[in-house]
């Protein structure tokens, strides 16, 4: 990307809402591929799991510039893990992990598809339950028309040992199913066009 390209990209921020770094602003790219989990978003997960994140590891698997995986940390995730395809949103969540606890964060370029077996791995071999969170590109570019098929499927990947939930922010005219390889859908909330869907092991519905 050129010098220009780069100093025409704006950033925008948002605010950590709660917990260890409560009020730190971190930065969002103006870009395409990037957006925020809007705040009634994200404050209205965190209510949904409250003390539950504490000691626990968070993914989150197409993490931008890591507004979700970054407010985990500061209500007390044990370790955080952040994947990224995008050069521009990964430069931003580096500098965003640096404003946090960089120790307790463990940030991927490249594309969430190849990288989440590696990333699994590592959460499984930590013998500490783990949040997923999915929130795949809504706009459909050239290539990416399967990607909620190919979402789907790496949930179905996911272990009940493993999980203690995992949670996919989509658009609200999508209908998932029921259930997802050994999950079972949980709950959804709509807000606007956007709708979280959580699942958790069968064992625990």
């Amino acid at each position: 990307m050129s010098e220009k390209r780069k100093r025409k990209i704006k950033c925008f921020t948002t605010p950590i809402i709660a917990g260890e770094f409560k009020g730190r602003r971190i930065e969002i790219p103006d870009i395409d591929t990037t957006r925020s989990s809007k705040s009634i978003l994200r404050e209205s997960f965190f209510n949904t799991i409250q003390f539950d994140i504490v000691d626990k590891n968070f993914v989150e698997v197409f993490a931008g510039s890591g507004s979700v995986g970054l407010e985990a940390l500061s209500r007390g995730a044990a370790t955080c893990y952040f994947m990224e395809r995008n050069k521009t949103a990964f430069r931003s969540l580096e500098n965003n992990i640096r404003l946090t606890d960089p120790t307790r964060c463990h940030a991927l370029l490249g594309d969430s598809f190849e990288l989440f077996e590696r990333v699994y791995e590592a959460v499984k071999r930590s013998g500490r339950k783990s949040y997923f969170y999915f929130d795949p590109p809504f706009a459909i570019r050239e290539g990416m028309d399967d990607i909620y098929d190919k979402t789907l499927a790496l949930i179905a990947s996911i272990e009940p040992d493993v999980c203690e939930m995992a949670v996919v922010e989509h658009m609200s005219d999508l209908a998932l199913p029921e259930s997802i390889g050994a999950l079972k859908k949980y709950k959804s909330k709509r807000f606007g066009k956007s709708t979280l869907t959580y699942y958790v092991p069968e064992e625990e519905v």
